[in-house]
């Protein structure tokens, strides 16, 4: 993570008296990794080093719900790496209490701060640069499903509702049709009927959740790479970190969005939909490394809907995308007009070509899953 020297919260003479510290501080950097909390790097007289880190507000609209969830999941995972011979200060986050034993501190300009531990000699990828990495990422999300497979996931907060609800997010894109607030409805006919051909599919994950089929559990909800902690010498999955999208909800979600953002083989705004397809071979190396330290732990309803999964979380997210170029993009930053369609367009190209691809994908999960 390149840390670039900016200026310190205003408030940091308060927020650091509301701590416990054994040492005064010596240094500190920003972190630009991530963009949407602001991060500090803070390191103390006495050597130790911790991530100072404000919560933006305006997108977790609760922050106090979010850093229960974050401290119940982390102290749990802290007991199980701790029984399994690991190194709970390494392998998971560990969030600091103030002195008068609350997980975060409100300034007086009504921001609100949190202080983690700071992962030494570790570092995290951008992109997939060999399948290998993808197989090491399956298998640090993976792990992190069947460390929290005893936690109750019902019990968590929704500190954003309905994230992946699927049907809610296709009657999102309906009502976004009916509003055509920026009158661009005449040129989204053929992607809105893409969509409301595959109104169905939209149901599936949600009704087996409602019927209990599939069983509610901790989602991380943000699979991707760079929110994986990688050791600096043996290249090993050491910790996953950006836990403020932790929430009730289904392994399938955290699967199948991890596949939509690595196994593409183009950036999610290609122009060129030739260059758009999902690689079946980095899917093989995410589901082997996935159910290798998650197989175990899942049902085998699971299991049957990993390959569904993939596709689903990718038409959500291009549902997503249409929703909000009907809105005006409102909701997702753009660089031009047209920057939200274009992204659409990958995603239901990457729904396609896994249509077409979907037998294949059934086989190699079914592959992988005998072979744990």
């Amino acid at each position: 993570m390149a840390i670039i020297e900016e200026k310190l919260p205003s408030t940091i003479d308060e927020i650091l008296e509301a701590y416990d510290l054994e040492s005064e501080m010596s240094d500190w950097g920003m972190i630009r990794a991530g963009h949407i909390n602001r991060t500090y790097h803070i390191t103390f007289r006495n050597g130790e080093k911790r991530l100072l880190q404000k919560i933006n507000t305006i997108v977790f609209k609760k922050p106090l719900e979010l850093m229960d969830n974050v401290v119940r999941v982390t102290d749990y995972l802290r007991e199980k790496i701790a029984e399994e011979g690991g190194d709970p200060e390494r392998e998971t986050l560990r969030v600091f209490l103030t002195r008068d034993g609350k997980n975060c501190y409100c300034d007086s300009k009504g921001g609100y701060w949190r202080f983690y531990n700071f992962v030494e000699n570790a570092f995290s990828y951008d992109s997939i640069e060999n399948d290998d990495l993808f197989y090491r990422a399956g298998a640090a999300f993976g792990n992190f499903q069947s460390q929290l497979a005893d936690f109750p996931g019902e019990t968590l907060f929704e500190t954003i509702p309905d994230f992946h609800h699927t049907y809610k997010r296709f009657l999102n894109l309906k009502a976004a049709a009916e509003r055509n607030a920026a009158g661009r409805l005449n040129e989204v006919a053929e992607e809105l009927r893409f969509a409301y051909d595959r109104e169905e599919d939209t149901k599936i994950v949600v009704d087996l959740i409602e019927k209990g089929e599939i069983p509610v559990r901790v989602t991380h909800n943000d699979t991707k790479l760079n929110n994986i902690m990688f050791d600096s010498e043996t290249k090993k999955p050491v910790c996953v970190v950006d836990l403020d999208t932790v929430m009730p909800g289904s392994a399938l979600y955290d699967f199948g969005d991890a596949i939509r953002f690595g196994a593409s083989t183009a950036a999610e705004d290609e122009k060129d939909l030739s260059k758009v397809s999902m690689d079946l071979h980095l899917y093989e190396k995410y589901v082997q490394g996935f159910l290798s330290t998650a197989g175990k732990s899942l049902t085998e309803k699971e299991i049957e809907f990993l390959p569904f999964s993939a596709k689903l979380l990718t038409f959500e997210c291009g549902m997503r995308f249409l929703t909000d170029y009907l809105d005006g993009d409102v909701y997702f930053g753009t660089a031009y007009p047209e920057h939200n369609l274009d992204r659409c367009h990958t995603q239901f190209k990457l729904v396609a070509d896994m249509e077409q691809k979907f037998e294949e994908m059934k086989r190699i999960t079914a592959d992988a899953y005998k072979n744990i």
